[in-house]
């Protein structure tokens, strides 16, 4: 073996030592916040954390309005920002490939998806909130519903460019228009995989605090009235864990855990669709 050729080997185990540890420092910290949360969110699970609502200071009670808020806001966030995600990843794959007008969306989209949420809720905050004099549950979903839009925009395009033309030729071929070729060929053939982009667009909002803060506030008390606060689970997780009050600070560490077992499910239900697209 030539001196040139045992010194790449030794760069290369280098290289690749430096690799594991590096992976092997992130798994292990992130064991060890998983770890805590589960440790410090497990002794304050209870019954009543989601049969009550949240307690004032230094009194025992639950989460359940916040949760149910929560599921509220990212219900509408979603039934908002999926449709027209979905339409614009259709065009930008099916009738606009390769145009200015695409690649000027794709790169607004690139910008969407890497903006803080503080700035979309600020951004909300500004053309909701402000000229309706008063926060609400739905400038809250509008805030989330703009997150949701990158995401699913992505998806669907990369989605839909890799179902095979032939599939969409030999539909044409048998006389169906191009909008049932999309609906009935294309869509069928990305089912898997727009679904999992749906996935993901919700587990990236469910956990969202900061647009929340600027659009929804919160509500100590039960309230399902779109047009006013409305308490959802990270912003109460957020509170409740910088007060000095022993009971808010469990609460928040279970919030904690059940947002993360939720966003835990829908990643695996994301990568087992994934996977069965994979496969077919």
């Amino acid at each position: 073996m030539s001196a040139l050729q045992a010194a790449r080997k030794t760069r290369s185990a280098i290289a690749m030592g430096l690799c594991y540890a590096s992976a092997g420092v992130g798994l292990l910290a992130l064991a060890l916040i998983l770890a805590a949360l589960v440790w410090n969110g497990f002794s304050g699970l209870a019954p009543r954390v989601f049969t009550e609502m949240t307690p004032p200071p230094g009194a025992a009670g639950g989460l359940l309005n916040a949760m149910v808020g929560s599921l509220i806001m990212t219900f509408f966030g979603v039934l908002i920002g999926a449709p027209l995600g979905l339409f614009a990843g259709t065009y930008m794959a099916e009738y606009g490939r390769g145009s200015k007008l695409t690649m000027v969306v794709r790169f607004i989209n690139d910008v969407l998806l890497s903006a803080p949420s503080i700035v979309i809720g600020l951004f909300v905050y500004e053309i909701t909130v402000v000229p309706m004099g008063h926060f609400s549950a739905m400038a809250g979903a509008v805030s989330l519903a703009l997150l949701v839009v990158p995401v699913v925009v992505r998806t669907t395009e990369d989605m839909l460019n890799l179902v095979p033309g032939s599939l969409r030729e030999a539909a044409t071929a048998l006389g169906l228009p191009r909008s049932l070729v999309i609906r009935h060929v294309a869509y069928k053939a990305a089912r898997a995989g727009l679904i999992t982009g749906l996935l993901l667009a919700v587990a990236r909002v469910s956990g969202e605090t900061a647009p929340l803060l600027f659009t929804a506030l919160n509500n100590q008390f039960w309230s399902v009235n779109l047009n006013a606060p409305m308490a959802s689970l990270p912003v109460v997780i957020f509170q409740f864990a910088l007060s000095p009050y022993k009971e808010w600070q469990t609460l928040a560490w279970v919030g904690a855990l059940v947002i993360t077992a939720a966003v835990l499910a829908l990643s695996i239900a994301a990568r087992v669709l994934g996977a069965q697209r994979t496969s077919q």
